[in-house]
């Protein structure tokens, strides 16, 4: 589809969503008339694809079970000027993405994201409490590392330009992918910007395949990496200086005992004190190499990124 002069794709990453499907794609359609729509199935057991295929839109499986890896596969395999992703479930504003795709291409932004305003009827059903307090502490916690202003990192719902999209590696493997989405743009610092957008219930028959408890722990574990991985000097820094303190806390009797009576009795603690030292010293001397290799990798993904214009119409 052209919308003011640049082709626009939609693509939905869906899996088992027969009852809410063929509604996203014919309220799409109904918003952005002839929108370039892709759905990508993964590997549902109902008739998902069956559903979509009837709606006339093309049907891509990624046989590859977790929404990272559908991602990945929609970045790969789609070519367009700005791409719009969406959960298949029918929870998100259709309407929405036309003041998304126009604050991307007035403010020349890379990702625009939909944060969920939920009435008080749907967030007890759709959007459950659990669900809102775990995505405000890991929208926070990531904030907190890494910056920015994000405020519903885990939306599904957001508007790419081409230049982020073929710049994004596209690492995880499941829902963590939002976490790994928004910390590309903070880390290569692109302009990026949010809507508030409806949140409805889901249809009948539609059930979230997403778990508070497990999810949430692959999330914080994905943030966990993105922190070792994006932050190398910060986290073996830390390291190194508490086990220089406990070093030097542990070898204070020590040092006391030998300048009093000229002996070492504690050999044993002396020995383990000097090594968590040599460790202290490794570890600063790691986070000062990864430092590098980090500040490198960025620099190969801007270069990505930059080979890619941005076009706005």
């Amino acid at each position: 589809m052209s919308y003011r002069g640049l082709n626009v794709a939609l693509t939905i990453p869906c899996f088992n969503e027969e009852a809410a499907i063929a509604r996203v794609i014919r309220d799409f359609r109904r918003v952005m008339p002839g929108i370039a729509i892709y759905v990508f199935d993964n590997n549902s057991t109902d008739d998902t694809a069956a559903v979509a295929r009837a709606e006339q839109v093309e049907v891509i499986n990624v046989p590859l079970a977790g929404k990272g890896n559908v991602v990945r596969r929609m970045f790969a395999d789609v070519e367009c000027d700005l791409y719009v992703m969406v959960d298949g479930d029918a929870t998100y504003d259709a309407p929405s993405v036309t003041r998304m795709v126009d604050k991307l291409i007035d403010e020349h932004l890379d990702m625009v994201v939909g944060c969920r305003e939920a009435s008080a009827e749907v967030a007890g059903a759709a959007y459950r409490s659990g669900h809102q307090w775990g995505n405000r502490m890991l929208t926070n916690s990531t904030v907190n590392i890494f910056g920015g202003g994000f405020t519903d990192m885990l939306s599904g719902y957001r508007v790419f330009s081409k230049r982020y999209v073929k710049s994004f590696p596209a690492l995880s493997h499941g829902f963590e992918i939002e976490t790994e989405l928004t910390v590309h743009a903070l880390e290569l610092r692109m302009p990026y910007g949010e809507v508030m957008t409806p949140y409805y219930a889901r249809p009948e028959g539609s059930v979230s395949k997403l778990s508070t408890y497990r999810d949430g722990l692959r999330i914080l574990k994905t943030i966990f990496r993105l922190y070792v991985s994006e932050r190398p000097f910060a986290f073996y820094g830390i390291c190194a200086v508490l086990m220089a303190a406990v070093a030097i806390l542990i070898s204070v009797p020590v040092f006391a005992e030998y300048f009093r009576t000229g002996l070492v009795p504690r050999f044993p603690t002396f020995i383990l004190s000097a090594s968590m030292m040599v460790c202290a010293l490794l570890s600063f001397a790691c986070g000062l190499i990864l430092d590098n290799v980090t500040r490198g990798r960025h620099e190969m993904k801007r270069l990505a990124y930059l080979t890619i214009p941005f076009r706005a119409s």
